[in-house]
């Protein structure tokens, strides 16, 4: 069955100074409306600066970005595409603007002038949907960084986007940090259909992505599964990526000699086929 696209650019190019090289050189792509893509890429890649274009924080200066058939280059239509793409972005600390968790949830419907009864119905939702609604009176600056990830995703949330971007939304959190928000934006991918963009350089993290695009030097390079992607890795190394743990335990033990497949990605999986074979010998 196909699936509706609500985010397509076509042949875009953009670069920050006239003269520059393109930071963003002739990219066509698309986003499937309910699915989690994930973009990869070092630093430099051009990986952020394409999510900036997506919600038309920059405009092309060729080619074209439409969300949900609206043209980010039309005047006109530029806000309402803000309102259907949501962004998260790398430091938490960096987007609290309330005294409290709740005042920070409401501050983006004040200004979008919600209307008081929508606007308290909402914010106890999204509070809900990140697990957060125990934290309703804190300061921010007492929460953890994974907690504050969560209230700036619940500060989204509760403009009701289509559309969610991760910009290296974890790269500043610790392990258990990260985890919360990739439990989070998959809970909210899976239970309620938004569709989630993560720019990341962590591979750990792509892996529970529906699709995978690699950029290099303002490229894409490869797109596809994470499966089809993590099954030849020369590539990812080539770019300088680091692989996921299970990836590169998977690789060593085939080296020793060990007959796995390519395909586990994720640690159950790796040790449920050395299970198998065990049971073999």
């Amino acid at each position: 069955m196909a699936m509706d696209k609500i985010i397509e650019v076509n042949d875009l190019f953009f670069r920050y100074n006239d003269g520059d090289q393109w930071t963003i050189n002739g990219v066509s792509m698309f986003v499937n409306q309910g699915e989690w893509l994930s973009i990869i890429g070092h630093n430099g890649s051009g990986k952020s600066t394409l999510a900036k274009c997506l919600n038309g924080l920059l405009l092309p200066e060729k080619g074209s970005v439409l969300v949900n058939r609206l043209d980010t280059s039309d005047e006109e239509s530029i806000w309402e595409i803000r309102r259907q793409v949501g962004m998260v972005f790398q430091n938490p600390d960096n987007q609290f603007v309330g005294t409290t968790v709740r005042d920070d949830v409401a501050f983006g419907m004040e200004n979008h002038g919600v209307p008081r009864e929508e606007m308290l119905i909402r914010l106890d939702n999204a509070l809900k949907q990140v697990k957060m609604e125990g934290f309703a009176q804190q300061e921010p600056h007492r929460l953890s960084g994974g907690q504050k990830q969560r209230v700036a995703i619940a500060g989204i949330i509760a403009l009701k986007p289509s559309i969610i971007i991760l910009d290296e939304a974890t790269s500043m959190l610790d392990p258990e940090g990260r985890n919360e928000i990739i439990h989070t934006m998959r809970d909210l991918n899976k239970e309620y259909g938004v569709t989630v963009i993560s720019i990341t350089h962590d591979l750990e993290e792509a892996i529970y992505s529906d699709r995978i695009l690699v950029m290099n030097h303002g490229e894409i390079l490869d797109q596809g599964s994470p499966r089809d992607i993590f099954k030849t890795t020369k590539l990812l190394e080539d770019v300088g990526l680091d692989l996921p743990f299970t990836i590169k335990l998977r690789q060593q033990l085939q080296k020793q000699g060990f007959p796995l497949s390519d395909n586990a990605l994720f640690q159950e999986e790796l040790v449920e086929e050395l299970w198998t074979l065990r049971s073999k010998i």
